[in-house]
């Protein structure tokens, strides 16, 4: 059956959609998370090198990943809305800061426990450590601009802008280990190459992934639904919805 995406490109028929959308996204989150934590700290085997210490990887990696990919999905929802003045493109972006600012957050804190055994300290001016701290300052600007500026049009158009030239730093988190000299590992997992690290391992790893990939999901839309209440408050069909609601 053919669905026509393009009608849910407005805020009136795309808040009933996300409504639908948001059980099943955290009941997979859930799902999925409790297969991977089990995976994780149950079956995985102790790892060599790190003995126990190294499980932290479980939820350090997938925070990390989400960092930088929410960070792309939301410059490029932002990108999206800053050329077709589209409404609910710059919704979204404004949606995924939060989750993306709290996975920044999560990377960072879980490295520094991770490092503190693996490395005797608990930070180093390392170049993967503090580009992924710089990606914790833009989420926090983007956030910061957007509610410092009262029309919310300018402050879309504010916040993509700084969005667009913020996500250059996605790539040198990536390939930072690879360009300088940095006491940060390289990836475990490269499309191009074997993995690393014991199947289990892997499992566990990508479980929690996709995990947190679905907690995000369900928390965007969470966000821009309450966006969506705000910023078109004066609407009719937000009106009715009130009503609706009120009885």
């Amino acid at each position: 059956m053919h669905m026509n995406w393009f009608k849910y490109s407005s805020p009136q028929t795309f808040y009933p959609l996300a409504g639908k959308m948001i059980p099943w996204f955290f009941a997979l989150a859930a799902v999925l998370a409790s297969a991977g934590l089990y995976v994780s700290f149950a079956i995985a085997p102790t790892d060599f090198q790190q003995g126990e210490a190294y499980r932290i990887i479980f939820v350090h990696v997938p925070a990390a990943w989400m960092s930088m990919f929410i960070y792309v999905v939301m410059a490029g929802w932002a990108a999206i809305g800053l050329a077709l003045n589209a409404r609910l493109s710059a919704m979204m972006a404004q949606a995924l800061a939060p989750t993306g600012a709290m996975f920044t957050l999560l990377a960072l804190v879980t490295g520094s426990l991770w490092g503190k055994p693996m490395w005797g300290t608990w930070w180093v001016w390392d170049a993967r450590l503090t580009s992924e701290l710089i990606l914790l300052f833009l989420y926090l600007g983007f956030m910061a601009l957007q509610s410092s500026i009262d029309d919310p049009r300018r402050a879309d158009r504010a916040g993509a802008l700084l969005a667009l030239v913020g996500v250059v730093n996605v790539p040198i988190i990536y390939f930072s280990v690879k360009w300088w000299n940095t006491l940060h590992q390289g990836s475990s997992i490269n499309v191009s190459v074997a993995p690393k690290m014991a199947a289990t391992m892997l499992l566990g790893m990508l479980l929690m992934a996709l995990a947190c990939w679905m907690y995000s999901a369900a928390v965007a839309l969470m966000r821009v639904r309450c966006i969506m209440l705000e910023r078109e408050r004066s609407s009719d069909w937000v009106k009715a919805l009130l009503v609706e609601g009120g009885k």
